[in-house]
């Protein structure tokens, strides 16, 4: 899955490296964003206007909106056979704008899960490729909601974890948000990004606190990295 990511970049660096329309007039870096909290999403393909959205769709028909905390992710293998995910594939596509992810490794025994850090081996910008909801309760305002489509891990990532969420990146984001772009082009984009094209390193476990927002969690933990270079069973 992918539970936690980083929009760390100034907002010039994404805006040229990926042809943005506005960002929003609070933008500032994230450095953790977690489910249930606001993220920068593109969902209209003519504008490229980013916009808040809250991580964890809730589909329309939900009763409680409770489910968005489960639906943080979306297989993109089934995208098409749930029906929470099967209209929004069709109709309500968006991007999430990213430049880092973070994935856990199980450890032995009772030990805690080690957090990694992924990012672009250029240090750019791209998107998750993503699907949005909007929910309305019965008393207040219209909630809109978003999920990461997730797909088989790279050989960067298949050590750390067994999903991967789907990246996309300038060459190929557009073609996800046009409405006239096909289901089957679009399956097409479900691929594993590159692993040549990525890097990782492990990073302190003060990721795991969702109120933390510092430059400081996406520093290398080098006590782990020491660590890990002299346990190869752990792999």
């Amino acid at each position: 899955m992918c539970g936690r990511f980083t929009i760390a970049l100034e907002p010039a660096e994404f805006m040229e490296e990926l042809d943005l329309g506005d960002l929003p007039a609070d933008f500032v870096p994230r450095y953790n964003v977690a489910p249930v909290q606001p993220a920068a999403v593109i969902r209209d393909f003519s504008s490229r206007r980013v916009e808040w959205m809250r991580w964890g769709l809730i589909p329309s028909w939900a009763k409680d909106p409770a489910i968005g905390a489960r639906m943080i992710n979306a297989r993109s293998e089934t995208l098409l056979e749930k029906p929470s995910f099967r209209d929004a594939f069709l109709k309500r596509r968006c991007l999430i704008l990213a430049d880092g992810f973070y994935e856990w490794q199980k450890n032995p025994g009772k030990q805690p899960s080690s957090p990694h850090y992924f990012f672009l081996k250029n240090h750019r910008a791209f998107f998750f490729a993503g699907l949005w909801e909007q929910w309305q309760p019965t008393t207040g305002d219209r909630l809109t909601t978003f999920t990461i489509i997730t797909s088989a891990p790279n050989e960067l990532i298949s050590p750390i974890h067994e999903r991967m969420p789907v990246i996309l990146d300038s060459q190929n984001c557009w073609t996800w948000l046009n409405p006239a772009t096909s289901p089957a082009t679009l399956q097409s984009l479900f691929q594993p990004y590159t692993a040549e094209k990525m890097a990782e390193y492990p990073v302190s476990t003060l990721v795991n606190q969702p109120s933390l927002e510092t430059p400081e969690l996406i520093k290398k933990n080098i006590t782990c990295m020491s660590y890990f270079s002299g346990s190869e069973d752990l792999f």
